[in-house]
């Protein structure tokens, strides 16, 4: 989870390009729709469209599996922006031409069995307005982000009585070049700083961990619970190993009498425990597998990084090392204990 959230970055050479804009104190914040405009000006812009998250509720909202993400933007633009997204001519034609058009990526028509021509109606929380869509096309995303994209301006125009009209939620940026980033993110803050909804301009895989933020400070609380849950594991495992040596504090005695040194006999206990934390270690990473399959399957799809929620060989590795050191702390000082038990003292222990 921490290396999904805050170590794989970008997914692919479009996201390298693509930046974000939002209100600097938080994504809940809006900014003026004027913002467009002047962005569109700054050395390094390529395109600009609004990324108006809408929310609202399909169907049932009580029933979390009809939840999915729903952004309003500029049907004319946004494929230049996300080159990556694939989808007809016709349909694309149809979707900048038709003002109540929507269109969904193929992995979230499969679920709801939508077919172009097909009507999806939202109802507003954030927004007090009902957006009765036409679905007019169906797009292939790499990243399978299961989003809903409709016509901003059919949300201006519903929103117009509500002093909400002049309001966006967010701004996406397609710079010229990946070395381009750094600069427009900076020129596009700087030209906002000292107007009354300063801007945060950021990557999109840092925009995405914005909604995650809203749960608080992940990365502290990722850290506290698996540090805890590893010093738990230590002694219970420590616990374990001392009670099976305990056990055969005899067959220790028949070993030394045997000629088996205080080494040899350090080293088969240890590296028992050692053997038994990787074995735990190894099946508790095939259940981390599964456990990230379900959330990928099952969780926030426009979230990007839970979408490259899995086990790599990094994180194998770094659990079976973490697995073997919590063996090797926990069996050392019973092996140290027993391994300097005496012969006599060894066989004449009774449990």
């Amino acid at each position: 989870m921490y290396r999904a959230l805050f170590l794989a970055g970008d997914s692919g050479p479009a996201q390298a390009t693509r930046l974000y804009v939002h209100h600097r104190v938080s994504l809940a914040q809006a900014i003026p729709v004027s913002y467009e405009s002047r962005i569109l000006q700054i050395a390094g812009v390529r395109e600009v469209t609004i990324w108006q998250w809408f929310g609202g509720t399909y169907r049932d909202a009580r029933n979390q599996n009809n939840f999915f993400a729903r952004y309003g933007v500029d049907p004319k633009r946004i494929f230049d922006i996300r080159s990556e997204l694939e989808m007809p001519p016709d349909q694309k034609a149809a979707f900048q031409q038709m003002r109540t058009g929507c269109i969904v990526d193929e992995q979230l028509a499969k679920k709801f069995g939508w077919k172009v021509g097909d009507r999806i109606s939202l109802i507003g929380d954030i927004f007090p307005v009902t957006l009765d869509l036409t679905l007019v096309g169906i797009y292939h995303d790499p990243d399978e982000g299961q989003v809903l994209l409709f016509n901003d301006a059919y949300l201006r125009e519903l929103i117009r009585s509500t002093g909400k009209a002049d309001q966006a939620g967010a701004y996406v940026i397609q710079a010229d070049t990946p070395g381009d980033v750094d600069v427009v993110a900076n020129a596009v803050d700087q030209a906002f700083a000292n107007s009354p909804a300063p801007t945060k301009t950021e990557t999109e895989h840092a925009y995405a961990l914005g909604f995650v933020s809203f749960l608080g400070n992940l990365k502290l609380f990722l850290l506290a619970i698996t540090g805890a849950v590893t010093f738990t594991i230590m002694l219970v495992s420590a616990n374990a190993v001392s009670m099976s040596v305990r056990e055969r504090t005899r067959e220790v005695g028949i070993l030394k009498a045997l000629g088996f040194t205080r080494e040899m006999v350090l080293g088969l206990i240890l590296g028992e425990a050692v053997s038994i934390t990787i074995m735990g270690g190894a099946f508790g990473t095939l259940i981390a597998d599964l456990l990230c399959a379900f959330v990928r399957h099952n969780g926030p799809t426009f979230i990007d990084a839970l979408q490259k929620l899995n086990v790599t060989s990094g994180v194998l590795a770094l659990s079976l090392m973490t697995a073997t050191l919590v063996g090797t702390i926990s069996g050392l000082v019973p092996a140290w204990r027993s391994s300097g038990t005496s012969i006599l003292d060894a066989l004449r222990f009774v449990d």
